[in-house]
Parts: C-alpha cells; structure tokens; sequence
C-alpha cells in the first residue's frame, strides 16, 4: 500500500499601499491661494504691531511707510513693563506718566478669573436644568431667556451701572464682574447643548446605585462634559480680558484700572513730541500675547466643541 503525500504550496502576496497623491487642478491652486491671502491678511496687523513695537518714536516720525522696523531697539517694551524712569521715557520719546503695567495685568487675571469661574459654574447649573431636569413651562422659560441673546449690551449699561452705584461698588474689580458674574443666555445655550446629547441611560444607572441629582451633576455630567465646559472657559475668558467699555464706565482709579482701559490712558498720555506710539504698540502685545497663547493651545478642542453642539 502505497502513500502519496502532497504539498501544498501557499505564495503570499504583499501589497503595498502607496499614498494617493492629489492631482494638480486650477481650482485647487485658486483655494489655496485665497486660503494664503486671507491668513496673510489676518497676520499683517499683529505684524505691523510687532514692527511698530519694535521701532522708534523718531524713526517711526522719518519714515512711517518703512515695512521693516525702524532703528531696531526695545526701548518699547520697556517703557511699557516701567523699567525707565520718567526722565528716560521723555529722553526716548515717550510719556512722562509710566504705565504701572504688573498691576493693571494683576487687575485683568482677577477680574477675569472671577467671571470664568462662576459663569462657567451657574451656568452649568442652568444648563443642566434646561436640558435634563423635568418641570412644567421649561422650554418657555429657555426660549424667554434664550432672548436674552437679541438683546444688545448697550442697553443694559446704564442699568447696571445704577445697580452697581447703588451697591457701593464702584471702582472696584467686584463692580467689575458682577455683570457678568453668574450666567449669560450664549452660555446656558452652548453648554445645554451638550447635555441634551448625554444619554439618559448613563444617569439611570447612576439613580439606580442610589445617587441625587445634585451628585449625578457634578460627579457623572460634569465629567463628562469637560471638553466642553473647557472651551466655554477659554471662550469666557477671552471675552472678560478684552472687555474695554463696560471697566471704563465703573473703574476710575489705579486700584481697579484693568489693563485694556489701562492702554487707553497710556494712549492719552501724549508728550510733547506726540503719541508715544511705540511703547503702546509695545504694551498692546504684551497684553494680547496671553489671549494668543491661551486660544492657540486650545484651538482644535474649541472648534470640535462647536462643531459637536450644533452651533455653526
């Protein structure tokens, strides 16, 4: 008896898969030569500050067109932090008045701080009881409060200006958040959003172990809505530390002065020489270059929070 035995052979094939490349087209030349424009556009501002900055008052004075900084020096930058004495800003220059930089920033951080954390707070509250709590006339009360968002802050200056009055509060960095100290409509909107995309079953798991719905609000919600509350913060943020108009109706002194009305006192300091535009320009991005940084570590988690809620 004979036994024949067979192999079998198996070749494996590799394939490789190479990167499609995309071919060249005039419409795709043309999106991206608008797409150049438009973000040379939005840089060349920031960059006229940085080359005004870094200029000097007399240069600037000869030659105002040049692109390039003229007669490079730091002299601005200087001025403003309040490193040269009186006599040594009017030498280069600039105001005889010195801008008391650190406790303006001290001012802003406080002020704004304080709005981030107990907008982002109450609003989550609200937010949370819009979306996920039960109660009769809940969606009337939201669309009454959501239009809160047509009406313009101009009108409710005056109005709260005689509450802060009224308060004692004048002059003072609590006078200056209080406004916007607990919740905003935009806020409540954005973040309710959110919440009404949580699944239900997530908090009756939490009901049946035997949680409150004040416990499944900060221990099962919040967490899970970080991103979100996050990008409301840098938002909040952004908003609180370039408010100009509203501190410069309340605040009247040093000890309040935050530092976007501190640079327009800076502004109005003008020397004999004229605006000492250098050291402004100089301050300006020293006091923007914190909301730069914050906005682009935080970029992406801010356009995909927008994009998850709905809001275009």
């Amino acid at each position: 008896m004979a036994a024949v035995t067979t192999t079998t052979t198996t070749t494996t094939t590799t394939t490789t898969v190479r990167p499609v490349r995309r071919r060249f087209s005039p419409g795709r030349a043309a999106a991206w030569t608008v797409m150049g424009l438009i973000v040379l556009i939005t840089l060349l501002p920031f960059y006229w500050i940085l080359r005004t900055a870094l200029s000097t008052n007399a240069g600037l004075s000869a030659d105002p067109t040049d692109p390039l900084p003229v007669d490079l020096t730091g002299t601005g930058f200087q001025r403003a932090l309040g490193l040269h004495s009186a006599e040594e800003a009017v030498a280069q220059g600039g105001a005889g008045g010195g801008l008391d930089f650190w406790r303006y920033l001290l001012n802003s951080v406080i002020v704004s701080t304080l709005i981030t954390g107990c907008q982002i707070f109450f609003s989550a509250m609200a937010a949370y009881a819009f979306s996920r709590l039960r109660w009769r006339g809940r969606d009337k009360v939201f669309g009454l409060f959501l239009a809160g968002l047509m009406v313009p802050t101009i009108f409710t200056l005056l109005p709260n200006f005689v509450l802060i009055k009224q308060l004692h509060l004048v002059d003072t960095l609590l006078g200056i958040a209080l406004p916007s100290l607990f919740m905003t409509p935009f806020a409540v909107f954005f973040l309710r959003q959110f919440f009404m995309n949580i699944p239900g079953e997530v908090e009756e798991a939490a009901l049946l172990d035997g949680a409150g719905k004040v416990r499944i609000f900060f221990r099962v919600v919040l967490p899970m809505a970080s991103t979100p509350v996050i990008t409301l913060g840098v938002l909040t943020y952004i908003t609180s530390w370039n408010d100009y108009f509203w501190p410069l109706m309340v605040s009247y002194s040093d000890s309040s002065r935050v530092l976007t009305v501190a640079l327009a006192v800076f502004r109005a300091q003008t020397p004999a020489t004229g605006v000492d535009w250098s050291g402004l320009m100089a301050a300006t991005l020293i006091a923007a270059l914190p909301m730069l940084v914050l906005f682009a570590c935080f970029a992406r988690r801010i356009v995909s929070s927008i994009g998850f809620t709905g809001i275009k």
